[in-house]
C-alpha cells in the first residue's frame, strides 16, 4: 500500500468481503445463514480468529450509523482508502447487491476508519518483518526503528 500511495496508483480488490466472511452473517456462533456459500466452501482463505475480531468492530462501527450493515461499514472502509479504485463485489441475492452498492453513500469518520484499520492490520511475522526494516529508509516519511521490528510477533 505504500508504493500505490506513494505513486499514485489505484487497487481494484476483488472479494472484499473475504467471500461473504466480513458481511455481518458469520459469528462466533456461527453462520447465521444455513445456505452461505462459504458453508460448503471455504474460500478465499482467512485467518478466521482474525476475521471475527474484525466484525466485531465493524459491527460497533455499523451500529453507530443509522441503518447501516456489516457489510456496507467493510466496503465503505475499502472505498475511503485513497489507492482503492473500486471493488469487485459478488451478491447471492438481489438483497445483497442492493446492500453492498448502498455502500457507496455511508461515509466513515475518522474514528471508525482508525478503528478498522487498528483491527484489520496484517501482523508482521518472521521473517517479513525484516524486509520492512531494511526498506524503511527509502519509503516516504519513515525511518528505521530497530527496537519495533526486533518484538517477537510469532
Amino acid at each position: 500500500m505504500p508504493l500505490l500511495k506513494d505513486q499514485h496508483l489505484g487497487l481494484l480488490t476483488w472479494s472484499p468481503l473475504a467471500g461473504g466472511f466480513l458481511s455481518g452473517k458469520f459469528t462466533r456462533g456461527g453462520a447465521k445463514e444455513g445456505d452461505a456459500r462459504r458453508m460448503k466452501f471455504d474460500f478465499p482463505p482467512i485467518d478466521v480468529e482474525k476475521a471475527y475480531d474484525i466484525v466485531d468492530v465493524l459491527k460497533k462501527v455499523a451500529s453507530r450509523h443509522e441503518r447501516a450493515t456489516v457489510a456496507q461499514v467493510a466496503l465503505s472502509w475499502q472505498l475511503q482508502q485513497s489507492y482503492v479504485t473500486s471493488v469487485i463485489i459478488g451478491a447471492k441475492k438481489e438483497s445483497q447487491l442492493i446492500d453492498n452498492l448502498d455502500a457507496v453513500n455511508l461515509k466513515l469518520n475518522t474514528e471508525d476508519l482508525a478503528e478498522i484499520d487498528a483491527v484489520s492490520k496484517p501482523a508482521v511475522i518472521y521473517p517479513n518483518w525484516m524486509f520492512g526494516f531494511q526498506q524503511a529508509d527509502r519509503l516516504p516519511g519513515t525511518t528505521r526503528d530497530f527496537s519495533a521490528a526486533m518484538k517477537p510477533t510469532v
